[in-house]
């Protein structure tokens, strides 16, 4: 019986498999953008909304992201973190706007839907979406609600956002690669060995985001010391990017559009009223930073950590500050999300 039902297992995660290469192969054959992470998210959601039973395990999130973390970190040489710093006041503009967002979605979301304070305060909070799950589950809302909010978010920011700026014209405003170019095998597995392990205590630890912040943490001290052990080869960003769509499609189900269309409604409503938003803030920011106005909206948009810089890096669009952007808004939106909902509910207690 055990046996038939790992048979079965990895029968499931094997079609996922199959069916997430052929959705990036198809987009890279369509020219789409993103197609190894977009045409993997796109393919696997249909069929799995459709009602294929396939499945994408965590190690393969977990190894995407850690593609991503690594490659993220070999981007920060000395100078490309001086020139981090001179952005450091529009990155905490970015923080505020963040933070300025999840009121405006809570109120869209009380306003139009029937879900209680709490819940559209976790659904609204533009951070990592187990981290605001994981909140909402420790404050009694309700989690289903909160996990299709960011999934509708997620999903919407992704996939419009790189045929926006492939319809723009932006890609390649920043065409240059810092970090190591070279692969060197033994320096190769001494940076997978220390990133895999930094990722490991990152999980043990319950940081947020472990398998993208761990990796990119020991990925970035080395070469911001100019310690280049070795770059990542070709393909290696393209699996990752496949595992990453993979692992966002998989996160449909045959019920997902009827379970609460009204709620699903909204949140897309305040999606794309958000990203209208971020890309307003990203032309007024240029106003005060030397970065192009593409990578500027990109750092504000309501993304992932792991998706946004992904189309920061297939488009060159800045990656290292995107990064910091992203980094930084889903450190500080999970620190104040908990103690700001204990400051918020009493009062909306009295006035319900």
């Amino acid at each position: 019986m055990e046996g038939g039902v790992v048979q079965s297992m990895s029968g499931r995660v094997l079609g996922g498999f199959v069916i997430a290469l052929a959705g990036a192969l198809l987009a890279v054959w369509a020219h789409i953008p993103l197609p190894w992470m977009l045409g993997a998210l796109l393919l696997t959601a249909a069929t799995r909304i459709a009602g294929l039973g396939t499945a994408c395990p965590r190690p393969a999130r977990n190894g995407g992201q850690w593609v991503i973390g690594t490659s993220l970190g070999l981007y920060f040489t000395p100078q490309v973190i001086g020139h981090i710093g001179n952005n450091a006041g529009p990155i905490v503009v970015g923080m505020l706007f963040a933070l300025g967002l999840a009121f405006l979605g809570t109120a869209i979301l009380r306003r139009y839907t029937d879900v209680d304070f709490k819940t559209a305060w976790f659904s609204a909070a533009i951070g990592g979406a187990s981290e605001m799950a994981n909140l909402a589950e420790r404050h009694g809302a309700r989690i289903d609600r909160v996990a299709t909010a960011h999934s509708v978010r997620v999903l919407l920011v992704v996939v419009t956002v790189p045929f926006i700026f492939q319809w723009w014209g932006v890609a390649g405003l920043d065409p240059t690669v810092p970090g190591p170019r070279e692969v060197h095998g033994a320096g190769l597995a001494l940076l997978v060995a220390l990133t895999c392990v930094a990722g490991a205590i990152f999980m043990k630890l319950r940081l947020p985001n472990p398998w993208v912040l761990g990796p990119m943490l020991v990925a970035m001290i080395l070469t911001a010391s100019s310690i280049e052990l070795s770059a990542l080869p070709d393909y290696v960003p393209k699996i990752g990017q496949l595992f990453i769509g993979w692992s966002l499609g998989d996160r449909y189900r045959p019920d997902f559009f009827r379970a609460a269309p009204r709620f699903i409604a909204a949140m897309a409503g305040f999606t794309i009223l958000a990203l209208a938003l971020a890309f307003g803030l990203g032309a007024l920011l240029s106003l005060w930073s030397a970065a192009p106005i593409p990578t500027l909206i990109l750092g504000t948009t309501p993304g992932g950590i792991a998706e946004m810089a992904i189309t920061a890096k297939v488009l060159q669009l800045g990656v290292p500050v995107v990064t910091a952007f992203h980094v930084t808004r889903m450190v500080f939106v999970v620190l104040v999300t908990g103690p700001l909902y204990h400051l918020l509910a009493p009062r909306q207690a009295r006035s319900a």
